[in-house]
């Protein structure tokens, strides 16, 4: 197995377990044996479990990045549906069973947020570039015609996301995707109420 290799499947190893049982709780030594890597090796790569845990947020945010922009850059549809087709996608993806921890950053945000100042910048980072793809996507909406030219975009943006967010971590927290539906039917009911 190359060097590069190595990494990745470090960092694969690395976000389902952590993924699974959380950042703090996780030791070295089980992603080692799980990936069957040894500890020295792990040090060639990364100076530290910190810089470890920051490869695995930017690994995961740069592929859930292109998730989010594949649905609410889709101009074969228009932008107020593209959203509703990156929830429902969501909402699927955690019926079937597929992402049973729900989203990795929200789940390290609420763990490391409060604890690590480097955490919680990198993360927040990742929320706010993830916010601008709903923000541009509801500009859109705008420019259309399915919203009207004094919608906030900043602050809708920021519910979309901050809201999802919230019905994900309640979905976990009941094992039922009804905080998901009442979520998307809100905001297609109540909020995203195309013109």
């Amino acid at each position: 197995m190359s060097r590069n290799e190595t990494k990745q499947l470090l960092i694969e190893v690395g976000t389902e377990v952590i993924g699974s049982q959380g950042f703090n709780p996780t030791g070295l030594n089980s992603v080692l044996k799980i990936a069957d890597v040894p500890k020295g090796s792990f040090y060639y790569y990364f100076s530290s479990k910190e810089e470890f845990g920051l490869a695995i947020i930017d690994e995961s945010a740069v592929a859930y990045t292109a998730k989010i922009n594949s649905f609410l850059t889709d101009t074969t549809v228009s932008p107020v549906q593209r959203i509703r087709n990156y929830l429902e996608n969501g909402l699927e993806t955690i019926r079937e069973g597929k992402r049973k921890r729900g989203c990795l950053i929200g789940t390290l945000g609420q763990e490391l947020s409060s604890q690590n100042e480097t955490f919680r910048v990198r993360l927040d980072k990742v929320f706010e570039g993830w916010k601008q793809q709903f923000r541009l996507c509801l500009q859109a909406a705008i420019e259309c015609g399915e919203l009207d030219n004094g919608t906030d975009t900043e602050a809708l943006s920021e519910f979309l996301l901050s809201g999802w967010q919230g019905a994900i971590l309640r979905a976990k927290m009941h094992s039922s995707t009804s905080p998901l539906e009442a979520f998307i039917d809100t905001v297609f009911e109540r909020v995203l109420i195309a013109h």
